[in-house]
């Protein structure tokens, strides 16, 4: 949204209330709303203020320990909120409502360990080296036939799902639960993002909403609008939905990240090459090549930005489309890393994150091990055939957030791409959910244990 339009809708009484948001490390939206007047009279020129625990809490937003960045020793002072005028936005599911997201500062500087800026360091690297990056994120969520509020009165138990069969692609599946994605698609078009299509999925009651790639940022800002946006949406219609990787032991949500890069200011294709026709398999160039390689390479150690909760790892499993192995293939959905597309959609899809990635970091690891890739000219190995879970010469997907947490604080590259100070962040975030995790005893336990052990 022009910055003048803004103006005048807010002369003329349309627009009252401007959503003023960050992203926070668990890939939600936080911030304020603010009177649009106010907004424009104050907010646009001078920023505004939120509390820095808002990146040292874990899910329930609680205070913990740990964090260099904020703590009660340190007495929990501001960020600056500074909008970014480029992502004003109409917000059409709320009434006489804009959003604008926004970069940290503290003292001036930015904070380095927020996640968009952790992704605008890699974008910056990129362009140092002649590259744009493109990408386009696929989330898929569950939809529910309950309210948020009574799933919660039910501790998330016996709900039901609003499909009661496998609607993979079924017209008919999804002409059911039509009202909430038709509200779903046309509100995310009209603030302002491209959308494709939705199609159901394999889990009961699973759809996904697709939308047209863009450069990176652009795709981490809309990949969280849209996330919030669609939750209020169906509540709105009286449904929940959710993002969580492993809601069952059916199929789980994932988000699989599609990405390419392109020269600098000429948009040049830069992934494909002239050559012999025929598949898309001949015409990858060596930068496509070493890209790939830097990101299957740096797969494991980066995983923690890829999955980054204990739920994320339940996903990992044989035949059910999430990958297990650190393979690459060409089409071939039984690998981590997945290459389709020829000449200028030529790219890779990172089949790791699932629905409950941080869009801002896992694009941010897949930049950091491609452009890795480039700069040293990593050779590629031969693409994996057949079915990768069978595999046995690869190394596996990490199977649990313990062993990711350990690979990204080994890992020198994390610490020269990304700094010390992210490392020791976010290995701190894993600690506070391991620790979480551990002292909490499971339905499953109560199940086995209760009266048989």
């Amino acid at each position: 949204m022009p910055l003048q339009q803004l103006y005048h809708l807010v002369e003329n009484g349309h627009i009252d209330t401007v959503l003023v948001v960050l992203t926070d490390m668990q890939g939600r939206l936080q911030g304020k709303r603010i009177h649009a007047r106010y907004f424009v009279d104050t907010v646009i020129g001078h920023g505004t203020e939120a509390c820095n625990y808002l990146l040292g809490v874990d899910v329930d937003m609680n205070t913990v320990d740990g964090y260099a960045l904020t703590s009660w020793e340190s007495g929990y002072g501001d960020f600056e909120l500074k909008p970014d005028m480029a992502t004003l936005r109409a917000a059409p599911w709320l009434p006489s409502s804009v959003m604008v997201q926004c970069d940290l500062y503290m003292h001036g500087a930015p904070v380095s360990v927020s996640p968009r800026q952790i992704l605008n360091r890699q974008v910056q690297r990129a362009s140092d080296m002649g590259f744009g990056a493109l990408a386009g994120t696929e989330l898929e969520f569950i939809l529910f036939d309950e309210t948020y509020e009574a799933a919660w009165n039910k501790s998330y138990r016996d709900l039901v799902p609003s499909n009661q069969y496998n609607v993979d692609y079924s017209i008919l599946g999804t002409t059911r639960v039509e009202p909430v994605l038709r509200d779903i698609r046309n509100a995310m078009f009209a603030a302002g993002m491209t959308v494709e299509s939705a199609k159901g999925e394999c889990n009961l009651g699973q759809h996904e909403i697709a939308f047209k790639y863009s450069d990176v940022v652009t795709t981490a800002d809309n990949h969280a609008v849209y996330k919030t946006a669609s939750k209020e949406i169906a509540s709105r219609h009286g449904k929940a939905l959710t993002f969580m990787a492993k809601f069952n032991e059916r199929e789980g949500n994932s988000c699989h990240i599609h990405m390419s890069l392109r020269g600098l200011g000429d948009n040049e294709i830069v992934f494909a090459q002239d050559g012999p026709p025929g598949t898309f398999s001949e015409d990858r160039s060596e930068v496509f090549d070493s890209f790939l390689a830097g990101v299957l390479a740096t797969l494991r150690e980066f995983t923690l930005f890829y999955a980054p909760n204990i739920n994320s790892y339940k996903r990992f499993q044989p035949g059910t489309f999430a990958p297990t192995t650190t393979a690459w293939g060409m089409d071939n959905r039984t690998c981590a890393l997945r290459v389709v597309g020829k000449g200028a959609g030529l790219r890779m899809e990172n089949r790791v994150p699932g629905g409950d990635v941080n869009p801002y970091l896992a694009l941010a690891a897949m930049l950091a091990g491609g452009l890795d890739g480039v700069e040293n000219r990593w050779p590629l190995e031969p693409a994996f055939e057949g079915n990768a879970y069978a595999d046995t010469q690869h190394p596996k997907v990490p199977a649990s957030l313990a062993e990711a947490r350990d690979l990204f604080d080994q890992s020198v590259l994390a610490r020269q791409v990304f700094g010390d100070d992210v490392v020791a962040h976010y290995v701190n975030m894993a600690d506070v959910e391991l620790a979480a995790f551990n002292k909490s005893v499971t339905d499953w336990e109560r199940i086995r244990g209760f009266e048989r052990l």
